[in-house]
């Protein structure tokens, strides 16, 4: 295992040690900090820790639970491969919810509700040219995040947040690469037909918006192979609004 890979971070003394293990290496398999296909070592990250190597594999258990690590008898744990189809499988149910979540908004939007999302669109457009694809990624889903409390679904974001795992790993490598201000676009067409109350177009902003990565995957599983399980075939227009 490449030492880069064991990137130690303090535990909480008062706190169970496996479930922090878990937490931080899923936290950096979703980030893609560990790449797809690496393997990791329990004895390694146990001895990074200083920690012995039972809460290590019961994090490794859980991972493999998420399908985020594979057990490769005789030849050690590595990190699972992108699968395609659970990227898609998310994009479909996330589409489906949050067309819902943003009727809801512009049924029931109100000033107050108006101005946090003003702030979370400020917040986007503040970035600078030197900010990174992950602080990005945080503004974006606390947009997402703020759309469901305002719906009274907060719950659905985290919810949503468990379905969407293998899609944020997606989502991550994209952030370094696509562009920022055509999200951002997207995100103020969304936040302007709320303003407008018109039900109807904000459903059909949202599900263009969470289309975007139909169009992209194929360009970055063409640039990362290595990275990805299964071809992004077959999937809908991404400029076909349901």
């Amino acid at each position: 295992m490449d030492a880069n890979l064991v990137q130690v971070q303090l535990l909480e003394q008062s706190a169970a040690v496996g479930p922090q293990l878990h937490r931080m290496l899923r936290d950096r398999i979703i980030r893609g900090h560990i790449a797809p296909g690496a393997r990791i070592s329990e004895t390694e990250i146990a001895n990074a820790y200083a920690v012995s190597r039972q809460p290590v594999r019961e994090a490794f258990i859980k991972l493999a639970e998420e399908a985020l690590v594979e057990v490769r008898p005789q030849r050690g744990t590595f990190v699972s491969l992108i699968s395609v189809s659970a990227v898609m499988t998310a994009r479909f149910i996330r589409e489906a919810v949050e067309a819902d979540v943003v009727r809801r908004v512009a049924e029931r939007a109100d000033a107050t509700a108006m101005a946090l999302l003003d702030d979370r669109m400020a917040q986007q457009r503040a970035l600078g040219p030197t900010a990174t694809g992950e602080e990005f990624m945080r503004l974006d889903e606390d947009f997402h995040r703020a759309l469901a409390e305002i719906a009274g679904e907060a719950a659905v974001a985290d919810h949503l947040e468990e379905l969407k795992i293998h899609m944020n790993r997606v989502r991550h490598i994209s952030a370094r690469q696509l562009s920022r201000e055509r999200l951002i676009d997207q995100h103020s067409d969304v936040v302007e037909a709320i303003r407008s109350h018109d039900p109807a177009r904000a459903d059909a902003a949202m599900r263009l918006h969470l289309r975007e990565i139909v169009a992209d995957l194929p360009g970055i599983v063409a640039a990362q192979p290595e990275f990805f399980a299964g071809t992004p075939s077959g999937t809908p227009s991404a400029g076909s609004v349901a």
